[in-house]
């Protein structure tokens, strides 16, 4: 991909979907330079239903892009235009994030809610328990469930921030939740945010990435909740691991040290379980 006049531009040439969001800026006043990427979800029923209500002036409320959950992808708002997703916002000793950055709108549901026969959205559908992730936030709260993003749209997603953060230069990639905390708890727990950031900004040192992890969680033989656990599983919380590969949300790792005596083990963990050695993130 790439991008043409502030709009993304498919391999083939053609500009990807784009449906015309009214909620933005007008005139001078809203062109951006942009400095950041900010990631959110959407917490609504499907990607049509959250383009259909952001492309709705009632709504009062835009991003630049909605990634649907098999990775499609639709414009609402050029790069280079102030849409309205971040509201009262600092980061980095800076305020007003609507003004300097881009947002993605991921289609997610968001907090799960448990119930006698198995997780549900706020709105009552059934989330498979594979497409669950328990976890608690990192800005605070216990531990509930949050549904999973799914692979093709984490693929997609990143190819897009890639694509993003090497034209427009961009200096960080965030989560609603970092910039608004008080406020805002997307993308959530569910989100890799830590590899996803390294992914598209890239890290300074050289050298293996080196994760942990924040939960107990299983190691498996291959990229998915379908492969069988390793022996080893579960994995203690701040378990030591060194990245080998990435294929979507799932890590191919090496283990550092031992667990109940076994060495030199390698597998695959989930990306919503791990963070960067020392980012002090714990479920």
């Amino acid at each position: 991909m790439k991008i043409r006049n502030h709009r993304l531009i498919r391999d083939d040439g053609a500009a990807v979907a784009f449906v015309a969001s009214p909620n933005v800026t007008k005139g001078n006043r809203g062109r951006i330079q942009p400095e950041y990427l900010v990631m959110h979800y959407t917490a609504g029923a499907s990607a049509q239903s959250s383009i259909n209500w952001l492309t709705n002036r009632e709504s009062e409320a835009s991003a630049h892009l909605v990634i649907a959950r098999d990775g499609a992808v639709t414009q609402l708002v050029p790069f280079n235009r102030k849409a309205w997703h971040a509201g009262p916002s600092r980061w980095a000793g800076r305020s007003g994030l609507n003004s300097i950055s881009i947002g993605i709108e991921l289609a997610n549901a968001g907090p799960l809610v448990r119930r006698a026969n198995g997780w549900t959205t706020g709105w009552g559908a059934a989330v498979a328990d594979e497409d669950v992730v328990e976890a608690a936030h990192d800005n605070g709260g216990s531990v509930r469930g949050w549904q999973a993003y799914p692979t093709p749209q984490l693929e997609s997603a990143l190819d897009v921030a890639a694509v993003l953060g090497r034209h427009y230069r961009l200096s960080d990639v965030v989560g609603h939740d970092d910039i608004a905390p008080a406020r805002k708890e997307d993308p959530g727990p569910a989100f890799p945010k830590a590899s996803f950031r390294s992914a598209v900004i890239g890290r300074a040192e050289d050298g293996p990435e080196l994760i942990e992890t924040t939960t107990a969680v299983n190691i498996r033989a291959g990229p998915g909740t379908g492969h069988e656990k390793l022996p080893v599983s579960p994995l203690p919380p701040a378990t030591r691991l060194e990245v080998v590969s990435v294929q979507g949300v799932w890590r191919e790792v090496n283990l550092i040290g031992a667990v109940d005596g076994e060495t030199n083990v390698q597998g695959w963990v989930h990306g919503g379980f791990v963070a960067p050695v020392g980012s002090g993130a714990r479920s």
